[in-house]
């Protein structure tokens, strides 16, 4: 069973309490909070919490969370754009529309299915029956380079690394506007949106978050970046760039209402990829292509400018 410890801090006060822990949990909704309560698996100074107290803003919050019912996540035969691999790791090249990990909605068709298929039984349990090998997540309509463990000692290293940040993770985006800088950090914490349940958004006492970018080539009404992510929470750099007033291009949920023609989903792309072998502690940097999309929006701005 897993705990989570949540530190309520003064911002807080006068909250609801299943809303507050909705906001603060990641990937956790409303409604399973709610669950959580009425099972008496969140507590405040070892008393349930009932899903309507209102904070005082000083609680230390613990949510037990029970284990993840199995699936029977099925091997299939879904092609793999392989950038390195070993007894350990495996680092892949994710193509846009590929979901990583089961979840409703989704029950097949994700790189989990292509790795067991690929791997076969070589994928870390750590994860749990849902996400066997997956270190980190990158979002369906995002594509670029992801790693996965093939065993549990391997799973844990590269978590200490996302932990002290020394797994590094490289991305491109086009944005749209003009940064007035050349580089910058956005240090804003994120947190479930307060009435949209289905975003992300930067909040008053959400998990911490770190994006370092910097501006690669200017064009008229848009800017080619690259970030880097310190920390990894969801929709990170779509919300990071969102709030400084220069979403993505193609973001349809933190930017523009309307797809950008020729363009599945948001130009974002996870180009570069370090970290330190779990076994060895030697140091490996891989990288990777531009999508041919990303390729010809970068095209069609610099024959403009």
């Amino acid at each position: 069973m897993e705990r989570l410890t949540i530190e309520a801090v003064p911002a807080d006060a006068g909250k609801r309490a299943d809303a507050w822990l909705a906001e603060r949990a990641e990937g956790l909704t409303r409604s399973a909070a709610v669950r959580l309560m009425e099972e008496g698996r969140v507590t405040a100074g070892g008393k349930p919490l009932a899903k309507n107290y209102r904070l005082t803003g000083g609680e230390t919050v613990d949510i037990a969370l029970p284990d993840p019912e199995p699936i029977e996540a099925v091997p299939q035969n879904i092609p793999l754009d392989v950038v390195y691999e070993d007894g350990d790791v495996i680092v892949v090249n994710k193509p846009k529309g590929l979901v990583v990990h089961p979840a409703p909605g989704h029950p097949d068709g994700t790189l989990v299915n292509a790795l067991l298929y690929h791997c076969g039984d070589s994928l870390s349990g750590v994860g749990g029956a849902m996400r066997p090998g997956i270190v980190h997540r990158i979002d369906r309509d995002t594509s670029g380079l992801i790693i996965a463990a093939k065993n549990d000692f391997a799973h844990q290293g590269l978590a200490a690394q996302l932990q002290d940040h020394t797994l590094s993770r490289i991305y491109r985006c086009i944005v749209t506007g003009n940064l007035r800088e050349d580089q910058g950090t956005v240090d804003a914490p994120i947190g479930r949106h307060r009435t949209d349940r289905k975003k992300m958004a930067v909040v008053p006492g959400g998990r911490p978050a770190v994006t370092h970018w910097r501006a690669l080539e200017r064009f008229p009404g848009f800017t080619y970046v690259e970030c880097r992510l310190e920390t990894g929470r969801t929709h990170q750099i779509r919300v990071h760039m969102a709030h400084t007033g220069h979403p993505v291009l193609g973001d349809t949920v933190y930017g523009a209402k309307k797809p950008v023609p020729g363009l599945q989903g948001q130009c974002l792309h996870a180009v570069g990829l370090r970290f330190l072998h779990p076994r060895t502690g030697e140091a490996v940097e891989l990288s990777c292509p531009l999508p041919e999309e990303f390729d010809r929006q970068l095209e069609k701005l610099r024959n403009k400018a």
